[in-house]
C-alpha cells in the first residue's frame, strides 16, 4: 500500500484521521490551560523567589526558606505520584477522576508550576545588578524595581523559559493514559497496543508521531525567535 494509501479507505482504518486530530486538540487543551494556571502560580512564587533570596531586592530567610523548600519537595514527586496525589482533588471539581481530557489539567499545572516558579527566579537572578541599583539610588520603590526592572528585563529569559515548560508539559501529558485522559501522545500508545504485530508499518502511526514533532519543534522555534527578539544584550 503507497505511503499515504490509507486516505482512500480511511473508514477501514481502526483511527480515523479526524479522531487524530480531536487527541491533537485534547493535548492542545491540556497543555495551554495548565501552563497558564502553572504560569499563574509559578511566576509570582519565582518572583518572590527571587526578591527574598540573600542578594534579592527585600531579603527574608525564614519566607525564601519555606518557599524553596516547599518547591524543591513538589519538583522531587514524580508526574505519576502527583496524579495519584491530586486525584480527590480532580473529582471534587470535575465530578469525575478520570475519562476526560480535562481531568489531567490539575496533575499537569501541580507538576509543572513548581517547575515555572524555578525558572522564573533563575531569569530575574540574571537581570544587571547595576540597573536595579540606579532605580533605587533615584528612589524607586521595591515594586517598582520589580514591574519596571526585574520583569521587563528578563522577558527574553522569560519567553525561553515558556517556551521549555510548554515542551515539558507535553511531555507530561503522556501520563494522560493512565487516567484515560486522551491527548495525543495517548492516541499513539492505544494504537501501538492494538497494532503490537505491526504497528511500524502503519503510515497512521508515523503521522501522529510526526504531529509530536511539529508541535515540539513549532512551540521551540516560536519561543527561540521571540526570545531572540527580546533580548537587547544580543548584538545584531
Amino acid at each position: 500500500m503507497p505511503v499515504f494509501g490509507f486516505f482512500e479507505n480511511y473508514e477501514k482504518q481502526d483511527y480515523k484521521i479526524k479522531e487524530i486530530f480531536v487527541a491533537l486538540g485534547e493535548t492542545l487543551g491540556m497543555v495551554l490551560i495548565s501552563c497558564l494556571l502553572a504560569y499563574a502560580i509559578g511566576l509570582p512564587l519565582g518572583i518572590l523567589l527571587n526578591v527574598t533570596s540573600k542578594k534579592g531586592v527585600m531579603p527574608c530567610k525564614w519566607l525564601n526558606f519555606i518557599l524553596s523548600t516547599f518547591v524543591n519537595i513538589l519538583r522531587s514527586i514524580p508526574c505519576l505520584i502527583i496524579v495519584v496525589l491530586m486525584m480527590p482533588v480532580v473529582r471534587a471539581t470535575f465530578g469525575t477522576g478520570t475519562g476526560e481530557w480535562y481531568t489531567i489539567i490539575i496533575p499537569l499545572t501541580a507538576t509543572s508550576f513548581g517547575f515555572v516558579a524555578r525558572m522564573v527566579e533563575q531569569s530575574l537572578s540574571e537581570v544587571d545588578k547595576g540597573k536595579i541599583e540606579a532605580v533605587q539610588s533615584l528612589g524607586g520603590t521595591k515594586f517598582q524595581i520589580i514591574l519596571k526592572v526585574l520583569i521587563p528585563e528578563a522577558r527574553a529569559s522569560l519567553i525561553g523559559g515558556l517556551a521549555v515548560t510548554l515542551v515539558s508539559i507535553i511531555g507530561y501529558t503522556s501520563f494522560a493514559y493512565n487516567i484515560a485522559a486522551g491527548g495525543l501522545i495517548e492516541y499513539i500508545w492505544r494504537f501501538y497496543s492494538r497494532n503490537t504485530a505491526d504497528f511500524l508499518e502503519k503510515p497512521l502511526f508515523w503521522v501522529m508521531i510526526v504531529l509530536v514533532i511539529l508541535l515540539v519543534q513549532v512551540i521551540q522555534e516560536v519561543g527561540l525567535l521571540i526570545s531572540k527578539k527580546l533580548d537587547k544584550r544580543r548584538i545584531n
